[in-house]
């Protein structure tokens, strides 16, 4: 949690933050994000905060050739959120999920946030 210690100090006095927690449900070792079963922790902590505003979750899927293969992340993360909420008695708006190539399935599945950089300015070249 030393990251959301760092956020609620750089927030300054009489600021609220708002942040998205993100959860590693992809075991690749090089995604970050909490370890699912971290996550009522954090959120707990998170919620203590009184500069951060804890607003939701976000994932990002493994990298699949069919994006139809990240729906059930999409599904895992908005249960995990619908849970924490209940747990926490607060609302979590946000599911930061899906991008341009599956944002589709992200929506049908309750994103309210994606990304879409590569559908808007193309693959990143290495430089």
């Amino acid at each position: 949690m030393p990251l959301a210690e760092k956020l609620n100090h750089a927030a300054g006095e009489g600021r609220r933050l708002p942040v998205l927690i993100e959860v590693r449900l992809d075991p690749t070792v090089t995604k970050a994000g909490c370890d699912p079963a971290e996550l009522s922790r954090l959120v707990e902590g998170v919620l203590l905060m009184p500069r951060l505003e804890l607003r939701g979750l976000m994932t990002v899927p493994e990298l699949t050739a069919d994006p139809q293969q990240a729906r059930p992340v999409f599904q895992r993360l908005r249960a995990m959120r619908d849970a924490v909420s209940q747990q926490f008695h607060c609302e979590l708006p946000e599911l930061s999920m899906g991008m341009s190539r599956d944002f589709e399935i992200a929506i049908e599945e309750g994103a309210t946030q994606i990304r879409v950089g590569t559908a808007l300015f193309g693959a990143r070249h290495s430089r």
